[in-house]
């Protein structure tokens, strides 16, 4: 294995011997089909019957087009085949291409199972330093989706490598060092998407990797040799270097780009989203109005050069609300329905097409929708309670945060809405072609909140009694409550993309967890209670449902087999603040990958 103080620059090419070295497991089964490689055409269009990628499109949208299992027969719905996964958080994504299954797991271990029955392949497990996650830490364990090229499987690995498997046999191909995880430590708690041979991975750049960690990198995905990185953070001289208000470059740190990007191949944009500073409130970090780019924007990057050919800040972030999620790239007509949206362009020509970048980006819960080619603010509205933006100048999109509850002193402390864990979160939401409808997994949370440079005061702990929240790399304790006035703390938004009104909306007591869309009419979803359920894409409607135990944390997907569709996620342990906010519910912490399909 290559040694983690080598080169960042340095490009390792291993035999299958070493790869074994590296914990490759000797095939138990394979399927008998023959391995057609993967191509940037197959990945711009995959076949109906693969999920080739984090939400299988580029275009983030999460939607299969397979239709076998539809609103008529969803009922009938049962098991078709379960495994155990390593126990903890599993916020992961399975890939399934040509009849296989590829199931990333914590701390790089990569299963591939046939995806009838879930017979183990091969099964890849990274021989890790030890003392990696005393670096890299936060959610650096939590993997949360892998990629697919040619004859490859992609993926970022805990201790700053990129690095491919070969498909049929878990052997390592390549393995390129992105950083020495000592010297400049980034956690990576997602993986790649491939955006025309290119391997494009972004990081969450915790403080103590400094600016330097907090970059999008691009590697070749047959050689793993680097082609660009891209950081989110100006240094002195650059553009935005004067929103920093001075602040010193050493300490322009955590803008992270911790989700999957999105990617336009006709335009050769990526779509990369960033999170908030550290410390979060800005009156610690420069001054309440310096900007700080490019934290809580989209970049959309060349994907040739990494360069960013245009930005939109949505927020300036002062409770920690991260704006990294997924975007979703749709061509839509634009019609913003003005009782129904708060912010509007007046330059919109109410139901011209555009090519547009929309979604909830962030946790505030606001739905944002750009012109994709150039940047321009379209429109935008709230969907949960938020108090922490007043407006948004239509004409310019420029955004105005509340003073009301705006720090810009220590120990101050305000009612913020939403809190940290959402609004939105890491959990994705998903559109679907036949409603031009977005659906997005939201919850009803406020905080009180407490700007603190020490969360472990008296009065920090005070305020977080029960456990619900100090965060010392954003000065911010909190504690948490669903939103006054409202019961349920889960809910699922259907959002038209053509006029912004809530088409529908489902609320339930549990928060609610990542969705995809299908061709049979169905939003699949779960929650932190165990649930799993099919919801009707027109109506919301509950059509079925089954209790798997433990939170439903993975995302869904959807693939089919020799003509048999079927419909997989995973549990595992999660749940945070949302059960602490519902401790009524009491799920088990299991982790299993679960398939269901037709009798």
């Amino acid at each position: 294995m290559p040694q983690p103080g080598s080169s960042v620059s340095a490009l390792l090419v291993f035999a299958a011997a070493a790869s074994f070295a590296l914990g490759a497991v000797a095939a138990l089964a394979q399927p008998a089909r023959e391995f057609v490689p993967v191509t940037d055409a197959m990945l711009q269009d995959p076949d109906p019957a693969d999920w080739p990628m984090w939400r299988r499109t580029l275009d983030g949208w999460g939607y299969s087009p397979l239709d076998q299992v539809n609103r008529d027969n969803v009922g009938e719905l049962q098991m078709a085949w379960s495994r155990a996964l390593p126990q903890g958080t599993q916020e992961v994504t399975p890939l399934a291409y040509g009849g296989v299954v590829y199931m990333p797991t914590l701390t790089d271990i990569i299963q591939a199972l046939d995806a009838t029955n879930g017979d183990l392949v091969w099964e890849y497990r990274r021989d890790l330093p030890d003392d990696v996650y005393e670096f890299v830490g936060g959610n650096a364990r939590s993997m949360r989706n892998i990629a697919i090229y040619d004859r490859q499987i992609i993926n970022i690995s805990d201790d700053d490598y990129a690095y491919a498997l070969d498909v049929e046999t878990g052997d390592v191909v390549w393995e390129t060092q992105i950083f020495d995880y000592r010297e400049t430590p980034a956690g990576h708690s997602s993986g790649p998407i491939i955006a025309d041979g290119r391997v494009v991975s972004g990081r969450s750049c915790r403080p103590r990797g400094g600016p330097e960690s907090c970059v999008v990198v691009a590697h070749d995905a047959r050689t793993g040799e680097e082609l660009w990185r891209r950081r989110t953070v100006p240094a002195p001289g650059e553009p935005g270097d004067d929103t920093w208000g001075g602040v010193p470059y050493e300490r322009r740190v955590h803008v992270g780009s911790w989700i999957p990007a999105s990617y336009d191949p006709e335009l050769r944009l990526i779509f990369q989203g960033t999170s908030v500073t550290s410390p979060a409130p800005k009156f610690m970090l420069g001054g309440v109005e310096n900007t700080r780019l490019y934290h809580n924007s989209t970049l959309a990057l060349d994907v040739e050069t990494g360069e960013i050919r245009w930005f939109y800040q949505h927020l300036n972030d002062h409770w920690d609300l991260d704006h990294p999620f997924e975007r979703l790239l749709v061509d839509t007509a634009v019609a913003p329905d003005p009782d129904a949206v708060s912010w509007i362009n007046p330059r919109v020509q109410p139901g011209e097409v555009r090519r547009v970048v929309t979604g909830i980006p962030g946790k505030t819960g606001v739905v944002y929708t750009l012109d994709r080619e150039t940047g321009e603010f379209l429109w935008a509205t709230p969907t949960v309670s938020q108090n922490v933006i007043n407006g948004i100048d239509g004409a310019t999109g420029a955004v105005t945060e509340n003073a009301e509850v705006t720090f810009t002193a220590l120990g101050q402390e305000v009612l913020a809405c939403p809190t940290w864990a959402g609004g939105k979160d890491w959990e994705a939401g998903a559109y679907s072609p036949l409603t031009n409808t977005m659906y997005m997994p939201l919850r009803n949370t406020c905080a009180r909140m407490l700007a603190t440079d020490d969360v472990r005061s008296e009065r920090a702990r005070a305020l977080t009694a029960g456990g619900q929240g100090g965060l010392e790399i954003y000065a911010l304790a909190a504690r948490h409550q669903i939103t006054p006035g409202e019961d349920d703390l889960g809910t699922v938004y259907a959002v038209s993309a053509e006029t912004g009104r809530t088409v529908w909306l489902h609320e339930q007591r549990a928060a609610t967890m990542s969705v995809m869309t299908t061709g049979g009419g169905l939003v699949f979803g779960g929650d932190v209670n165990g649930r799993f359920r099919a919801l009707d894409q027109e109506t919301g409607a509950v059509l079925w449902e089954i209790n798997l135990g433990s939170p439903v944390v993975g995302f869904p997907i959807t693939y089919a087999v020799d003509g048999r569709q079927y419909v997989a996620v995973n549990t595992g342990a999660g749940g945070g603040i949302n059960l602490r906010m519902t401790p009524e519910l009491r799920p088990s912490v299991g982790s299993v990958l679960f398939v269901f399909a037709l009798p």
